[in-house]
């Protein structure tokens, strides 16, 4: 089985902030670490979303093109991503003439076969400036929830997809005029209501494997019908649509911007000159399993209509696994830059660098309800979990190990960790790879700080710094017991907190990469055995692996947000 693992396309119009990480990068990177792991063929794919309004209106503030605009952010999320050790196989762009080629290839078929018509429609139109108000152009009351600052394609606190004649007390963003009406107009639309039995047929095979919160979402969406929506939108910035009657419309962004994984697979094999057919051997196989992770504002782009397109045009297979995650907060409400109510991801990986924080927000990821990002919360994770429980192990086993033993533990003293121990190694590794297996990515997490926390109480209980002073031998054997369980603990971290897996690994003179480490993650424990065939001499100098947080660090961070909200 190969997996071909998305992530939702960030749009290249604002900062990527922790909700985003936690909800959808984060848990994507640590299923294809995974995996790969493993031994099973994976890519991860993912890239810029440069169409649509909002880059529009904020391109044109910032007094730059629009391809200028998206190429700063673009590279801004590429380094943003890099900082967490957040890897893709490729992170391509949306504005790329590749995308376009497949981008119009979707269209044309979808065309041919009756999916896509031009329909006459009403748009709202601003009577103060004359500018139609496509999507984000407007703003209005959500006629489902009441919230205020609802957008003409999206209301942001309950998720509908919105219908912008339904707004209540719209607002031009041109010019600030409440003066909108509605007035005629023509669009191209996607006929989805034409896919709804082939849609319904495949959506039933979906039903046993998604997630709870996901399924009956899309229910409510399509119990008795598919909504028709429009494709195309009167703009100046994105692609074309390619009909001599459509001159001065685009091919608006909801419809493109999931094409992109697939012109970005097609971009990544090309480049890596690989000699795999993108189609064949990937999207259109159907021995690979698609793994769309996104947020739980991306649910109907993924599980209707992306799928309605992919079974539409015939060329792709639909996505298989849908892990959609609820949203991170900030203190219990919602990131907003335009409110002062944000953390900056780049300055707090530069503070506290990738471990504490793919930690902390692996933790948080919002797998079955929305979860909460505080400053308190991070250095307690840290500082209670992470130091104190794997960080405190490894460092007494080590540098006990070291003082005592600088030449190294006798090989039979490991002995002991194969009889008594490593079958409850072998049980841990199953339940683990169950867990990731199943996009359990935080119970994952919480299984290997579980583990942490047995050998912890291990090492207490012997007390080998008190067994030292009458027993070395017994010393010696607890130490190298320890010593098997810290190999074990480095090479399960390796998904989640690489730069740690890479610095335990290291005691031992190995690599992430290295064959002894993939086959303990594989399951083969005897790589164990292998490893310590003729003792173990540590191969650096233990040091502290994991820096607690200073709590003065954290009440500034807590003030500083405080006072940037209230500014």
């Amino acid at each position: 089985m190969k997996y071909l693992i998305t992530s939702a396309l960030p749009y290249a119009n604002g900062p990527i902030h922790f909700g985003h990480i936690a909800g959808v990068y984060l848990p994507a990177d640590i299923f294809t670490r995974h995996k790969k792991l493993k031994g099973e063929k994976a890519i991860h794919i993912s890239g810029s979303d440069e169409h649509g309004v909002a880059i529009m209106q904020n391109a044109q503030k910032a007094k730059i093109s629009y391809q200028e605009y998206v190429n700063q952010w673009h590279e801004t999320h590429k380094n943003v991503f890099e900082k967490y050790d957040i890897k893709f196989d490729f992170f391509g762009q949306t504005s790329k003439e590749y995308h376009k080629e497949e981008t119009l290839k979707w269209f044309n078929d979808l065309l041919g076969k009756g999916l896509i018509e031009r329909k006459a429609e009403q748009q709202l139109q601003c009577q103060s400036c004359t500018n139609f108000l496509p999507d984000r152009f407007v703003e209005g009351e959500c006629y489902v929830c009441g919230y205020a600052e609802a957008r003409g394609d999206e209301c942001p606190s309950c998720g509908t997809w919105i219908d912008p004649l339904k707004l209540l007390k719209p607002v031009c963003k041109f010019c600030g005029s409440k003066d909108v009406k509605a007035v005629d107009s023509f669009q191209w639309y996607l006929m989805l209501s034409k896919s709804y039995a082939k849609f319904q047929e495949w959506f039933e095979t979906r039903k046993p494997h998604w997630r709870k919160n996901v399924v009956p979402f899309v229910e409510s969406l399509t119990k008795d019908n598919l909504v028709d929506r429009a494709i195309t939108r009167d703009l100046d910035w994105g692609i074309d649509v390619p009909l001599p009657e459509a001159k001065g419309k685009k091919i608006y962004v909801w419809f493109d911007a999931p094409i992109g994984y697939v012109s970005n697979t097609k971009q990544f094999l090309k480049e890596s000159g690989s000699k795999e057919d993108y189609i064949k051997d990937w999207w259109g196989n159907k021995d690979v399993t698609i793994v769309n992770f996104i947020g739980k504002d991306n649910i109907i782009f993924h599980s209707i209509i992306f799928p309605v397109m992919s079974l539409g045009t015939g060329f792709v297979n639909p996505v298989s696994d849908l892990p959609a995650n609820q949203y991170v907060n900030l203190e219990g409400k919602q990131f907003s830059k335009s409110k002062g109510w944000y953390v900056d991801a780049e300055e707090a990986i530069n503070q506290f660098g990738s471990d504490a924080l793919r930690f902390y927000l692996t933790s948080l990821i919002p797998e079955t309800s929305d979860s909460s990002f505080t400053w308190k919360g991070l250095e307690l994770k840290i500082n209670s979990e992470l130091a104190n429980n794997i960080g405190n192990f490894i460092n007494r086993a080590m540098k006990f190990s070291a003082k005592n033993w600088p030449e190294g533990l006798r090989a039979e003293k490991f002995n002991a960790f194969y009889q008594d121990h490593q079958a409850g190694v072998a049980d841990f590794v199953r339940e683990y790879h169950e867990l990731l297996d199943t996009y359990q990515i935080k119970k994952g997490q919480e299984h290997l700080l579980g583990l942490g926390s047995k050998v912890n109480q291990f090492i207490t209980e012997r007390a080998p710094w008190t067994e030292f002073k009458t027993d070395q031998d017994r010393a010696e054997e607890t130490i190298a017991i320890s010593a098997a369980y810290v190999l074990v603990i480095g090479t399960f971290f390796a998904p989640y907190l690489p730069q740690l897996s890479k610095s335990i690994l290291s005691y031992f003179g190995l690599t992430i990469e290295s064959d002894v480490v993939k086959r303990i993650y594989r399951g083969d424990l005897t790589a164990i055995k292998e490893t310590f065939a003729n003792g173990s001499k540590l191969q650096v100098d233990p040091q502290g692996l994991v820096p607690k947080i200073d709590p003065k660090v954290i009440e500034e961070l807590d003030l500083k947000l405080k006072e940037k909200a209230q500014a």
